[in-house]
């Protein structure tokens, strides 16, 4: 058995049984937390001198295309709309399956030099079954631990094909993968649907997928908002049959009203926010404010690395900036006057990036909280930099201050992905080479050039 004993380090457990540590040790074995402490005796175990470092859980991106990881940034400029009709309708028919793997590779190399340990792989870019297994393959060669949310590709039917919301979501993949991949649900790959839902499908299409995610107990996940619904009243059907339940996560939700919105928290769905893409997209006012006016609270996703940065640290920053901002205006228009006292905590942004994530996958008994008996997913956070030094208040520290030149070593399942700044994978300059070929021919093939600010508008609806 490895034993690893991490000494003297301020550590953010997330869990409110043990709270914060300041100095505290942690103690691991194998791919698990054994231990917990303010000290710990562990004989014979590996020492790493944890005085320099705050500890915290590894952090959950909760909602991420990355297939689009090749296409960083050309979308920046876009809307929803420019997005719907030049990413899904031209740029997403030039891949190939080489494209989808070496794209989610590069992503998930990222996320994790991030701090993200635990990566929602939304992936509708998957017209084949060569395309599935080439995003599996680069998720399992980073090393991440991840779910794998198999979706749909989004492309303009040809003459003679049905629309994509016409297409249920495929039983024969499905089954094909739970019985392949993910035969097994103890591992870091885990499986769910990115389905079409009622605000992109029709309704036999949308009741046959919430029928298989329900039947197959996998995570229903879907995009809800973007343009008018396909099916108006297909959540009022949905409620209707019972589908509505915990297995069912809704990414963004923004047009939903406060009505269906408290239902839909009483029922136990869960919610992924992706604020920064949001507000600039055109989606509307993040859900936050709204959900913990009920009680709720998100989890967080970047989205699209062809807009943001892939920094959950910066996502929980925008998102906290943004709600408080929200409140503060709520107030002012009230009374005229400044709010007494802020309205969202910083460790309440910090939940955000890791106990809700881990809550939307049902893995909170795995991940989320350094906790004996979960495993050691980590992320040491150099607190004597510069632009940290002095740490007075450790989680202000990292929700409101930290970044990416902060992530020292990360950790998943007990096992070094990061160490000293530095990722641990054997070759990535290969990655960026081979990443750049690809973005660049599939761009070439589109004839997308930098000044592309402005597409035509309207011409189509479609899915995010």
């Amino acid at each position: 058995m490895r034993r690893l004993l991490i000494q003297g380090a301020t550590i953010i457990t997330m869990d409110p049984r043990l709270g914060d540590l300041r100095p505290g040790d942690i103690l691991i074995e194998d791919e698990r937390i054994a231990a917990v402490g303010a000290h710990i005796d562990a004989a014979g175990a590996e020492i790493f001198d944890g005085r320099s470092f705050i500890v915290i859980p590894g952090l959950v991106n909760a909602h991420m295309h990355t297939w689009q990881t090749g296409l960083r940034a050309i979308s920046s400029n876009w809307t929803l709309l420019e997005y719907f009709r030049w990413v899904h309708a031209g740029l997403a028919t030039r891949f190939v399956p080489e494209d989808i793997r070496i794209a989610t590779l590069a992503g998930a190399l990222n996320q994790l030099n991030c701090g993200t340990t635990t990566l929602v792989d939304w992936c509708h870019n998957n017209p084949t079954p060569a395309h599935t297994d080439a995003a599996i393959e680069g998720l399992r060669e980073s090393g991440i631990r991840a779910a794998f949310f198999h979706g749909s590709p989004k492309p303009d039917p040809k003459p003679g094909e049905p629309h994509y919301s016409e297409v249920p979501h495929p039983r024969s993949e499905v089954e094909r993968l739970l019985r392949g991949p993910f035969a097994s649900r103890d591992q870091l790959l885990t499986l769910g649907l990115a389905i079409l839902g009622p605000h992109y499908s029709t309704l036999d299409v949308a009741l046959h997928d919430f029928r298989l995610a329900r039947e197959l107990g996998l995570v229903a996940s879907m995009h809800q908002g973007g343009g008018p619904a396909k099916t108006p009243n297909g959540w009022d059907v949905l409620e209707q049959e019972d589908l509505v339940k915990d297995f069912v996560n809704i990414v963004h939700g923004n047009d939903l009203s406060d009505e269906r919105l408290a239902r839909f928290v009483d029922r136990g769905v869960t919610f992924s926010v992706t604020p920064e893409n949001e507000m600039a997209q055109g989606h509307g006012h993040p859900i936050i404010g709204r959900l913990r006016k009920l009680g709720a609270a998100p989890s967080l996703g970047v989205d699209l690395e062809s807009v943001v940065s892939g920094d959950m640290l910066t996502v929980a920053r925008v998102a906290l900036s943004h709600q408080r901002s929200l409140d503060n205006a709520e107030y002012r228009a009230a009374t005229g006057g400044i709010p007494e006292t802020c309205t969202i905590p910083v460790r309440e942004a910090l939940s955000w990036i890791t106990v809700e994530g881990a809550r939307m996958l049902g893995l909170q008994d795995r991940i989320g909280t350094i906790t004996p008996g979960k495993q050691a997913d980590l992320v040491f956070i150099r607190a004597d930099a510069l632009n940290l030094w002095p740490v007075h208040d450790p989680v202000a520290t990292v929700i409101m201050q930290a970044n990416l030149a902060n992530i020292d070593s990360v950790m998943v399942a007990g096992g070094w992905r990061k160490r000293d700044g530095k990722l641990l994978f054997r070759d990535v300059d290969r990655v960026k080479a081979e990443l750049q070929r690809s973005g660049s021919r599939i761009l070439a093939e589109l004839g997308w050039r930098p000044d592309m600010q402005k597409a035509e508008r309207g011409e189509r609806t479609a899915t995010r």
